[in-house]
């Protein structure tokens, strides 16, 4: 969705005469290339650094993953999401990009201020409303004349996906996506001002054999406390915690009861099996290590120090040293 944004006429417009001659290709080209002055709209402010895009999309592909799952299970029907594309536009130009009837959930995000928008194409949400009763996840694009049990249908079915979102942010912000409004005319969102910039992710959706696009616009405002978490040091650092005493207290507990076999090998050597099976009591057998050198101690069947025994006041002591 970078840089201009075309109406639904005016792709149809420009489709319609590359289809019937009046405008090549090639002269979209040349008159591309003999631009060599670059346009700089001051109203398309860049809030947000391509770092902090970078951390968005990571965030949103995860989601579309634990999306994918979920409508695959709920829908019970081939299910395939992916992000097609992260951008920074003014809240206007986002407007007039979607449908005129369109299906849009509203939606606050506590603990950040503000609304979060998700609008699905009326291809996707009328497949999605047949599957759940009982279609075959054709799409009629009829979402301007849903009833009140379909609009709770969908609600709920949404409703629930915040579950997926809420997992995607657990690393940046512990949020609670709470669904308020559910509207078919993108006119009547006067959320921020038109110029106010926001964040678009766009997916790719596909249910079925019906595809469309799945739109969440974050206003700049949403994400301005949590800015600093979406860098690139944020998420490398690592987000162990300290132990409480308790903790500690428990893991120390838990490793004083436990036990390990401990082995101190004198030495090996070598005999038949005749000699093995007629050992007797008081039978002697020559190892092949001198009693000057250390003896292997193992943990657990591990060899982990060397040692040398002693004696210290008839108690038997052992010396030893790291491998």
């Amino acid at each position: 969705m970078a840089g201009d944004v075309l109406s639904q006429s005016e792709i149809d417009a420009l489709l319609s005469a590359l289809s019937t001659g009046e405008m090549s290709a090639e002269e979209m080209k040349k008159e591309e290339a003999a631009k060599k002055v670059k346009v700089y709209d001051f109203k398309r402010a860049l809030r947000f650094s391509k770092d902090q895009i970078r951390s968005l999309t990571r965030i949103h592909e995860n989601f579309a993953r634990l999306l994918t799952t979920y409508f695959s299970a709920q829908l019970r029907s081939y299910v395939q999401i992916t992000v097609a594309s992260v951008d920074q536009i003014p809240f206007e130009e986002f407007i007039r990009s979607i449908p005129n009837i369109t299906l849009i959930n509203v939606f606050e995000v506590p603990p950040l201020d503000g609304n979060v928008l998700m609008e699905i194409n009326p291809n996707i949400a009328y497949s999605m409303l047949d599957r759940l009763m009982g279609g075959e996840g054709t799409s009629h694009s009829n979402i301007d004349n849903l009833t009140e049990i379909e609009q709770k249908i969908m609600t709920n079915l949404f409703e629930r996906s915040f579950d997926n979102l809420r997992e995607a942010w657990a690393n940046i912000a512990d949020i609670d996506p709470i669904l308020t409004e559910l509207e078919v005319n993108p006119q009547f969102l006067q959320m921020i001002s038109p110029n106010e910039t926001v964040v678009v992710i766009s997916f790719n959706s596909i249910i079925g054999e019906t595809s469309g696009m799945i739109n969440i616009c974050i206003p700049h405002v949403v994400l301005e406390p949590i800015v600093p978490n979406l860098s690139v040091r944020y998420w490398m650092q690592s987000n162990t915690k300290e132990n409480s005493p308790e903790q500690k207290a428990r893991i120390e507990s838990n490793i004083q009861r436990s036990s390990l076999p401990i082995i101190a090998e004198l030495g090996s050597t070598a005999i038949s099996i005749e000699d093995f099976l007629f050992l007797q009591q008081g039978d002697v057998i020559q190892l092949d290590q001198s009693i000057s050198q250390p003896l292997t101690v193992k943990v657990d069947n591990v060899p982990k120090f060397i040692g040398q025994p002693g004696k210290v006041k008839n108690i038997w002591l052992f010396k030893l040293w790291n491998l």
